[in-house]
């Protein structure tokens, strides 16, 4: 297993574990020629911000905004992109970047914070890079600060390991309670992926508990999924508690997309419909989320992966 470690350089600031994004600041190049051959540079992106491009020897390449630690990107080797940014995002970290695989942390949802916290409209830091057989891995990390407590007022670190491969993306996060009370969260991975809404469709569901927030979001009404296939024919926004561990999205653009986890406990599929007129026919959102609340004493950590592939 051959592993290297990187140094980020931009404009004579070196990232390397704990480095610390600044706003303005415009990234240029690779500290060094051994970080050049990661499969991992440092560009800028839309709006001037920083983001991370890796790619696999095989073809795919997958970009992550550092501003809500956001993987905006995700193509495989025939070059189609699997995730969808929509046409209204915008990237001057006024508003959480609308697309790709944000992070809603501590809250999912409306809540007594922001809707789906603050982890999606804050800056994450670059933590650790590696190359894994080929494949780069890149860590981002996120820990609490002024902003994060005012709203919420515990100390946390959260890790955010990202992992490319030929026709896989996976990511591992983990959220460790690094203060000396406890405190609880739920949390979700608000995945947009590419699709044609009229030939979407998800398998895996059935059997699951639901709560449909359609028609009425703040009283969601309690049901059972029964159909084999489950199709977006309209507005969808539902809940499945417990889901399995593995469902298959067919994007309805010739894709087949495997989506697996470990401790993402329920899922979630949303479409807006006419809501989002001029694009909610080109994605859909499967969602891997924990809705219940998770737990954490000091000292205690949680953990939780997704694995996408592309058949």
């Amino acid at each position: 297993m051959a592993m290297a470690s990187m140094a980020f350089c931009v404009n004579s600031v070196s990232f390397q574990n704990h480095g610390r994004y600044k706003s303005g600041m415009v990234f240029a190049s690779l500290g060094n020629k051994e970080a050049a051959t990661l499969g991992v540079r440092v560009t800028e992106g839309e709006g001037k911000l920083p983001k991370l491009v890796l790619s696999s020897p095989a073809g795919s390449e997958a970009e992550i905004y550092l501003f809500g630690g956001c993987i905006t990107s995700w193509k495989v080797p025939s070059g189609n992109d699997i995730l969808f940014v929509r046409p209204d995002a915008v990237f001057n970290k006024k508003k959480p970047i609308s697309g790709g695989i944000p992070h809603c942390f501590p809250q999912f949802g409306p809540g007594a914070i922001q809707q789906h916290g603050f982890a999606r409209n804050v800056d994450w830091t670059v933590g650790d890079s590696e190359n894994v057989e080929g494949n780069p891995v890149v860590t981002l990390e996120l820990k609490d600060d002024s902003y994060s407590r005012a709203m919420w007022d515990f100390s946390f670190h959260a890790l955010y390991k990202i992992t490319l491969n030929a026709k896989s993306l996976s990511t591992e996060l983990k959220v460790k309670n690094t203060d000396n009370k406890a405190f609880s969260f739920n949390t979700a991975l608000h995945t947009y992926f590419r699709a044609s809404v009229t030939g979407a469709s998800v398998k895996g569901l059935k059997g699951c508990k639901t709560l449909n927030k359609h028609p009425d979001p703040k009283n969601p009404v309690e049901g059972s999924e029964e159909r084999d296939v489950v199709t977006f024919p309209g507005f969808v926004d539902c809940v499945y508690l417990d889901a399995s561990n593995e469902l298959e999205l067919d994007n309805g653009l010739g894709d087949i997309i495997s989506i697996k986890n470990t401790n993402w406990s329920d899922a979630v599929l949303w479409n807006p419909h006419l809501q989002m007129e001029a694009c909610y026919k080109d994605f859909v959102c499967v969602e891997n989320a924990k809705i219940g609340n998770v737990q954490l004493e000091p000292e205690q950590t949680w953990t939780a992966v997704q694995h996408l592939t592309i058949a």
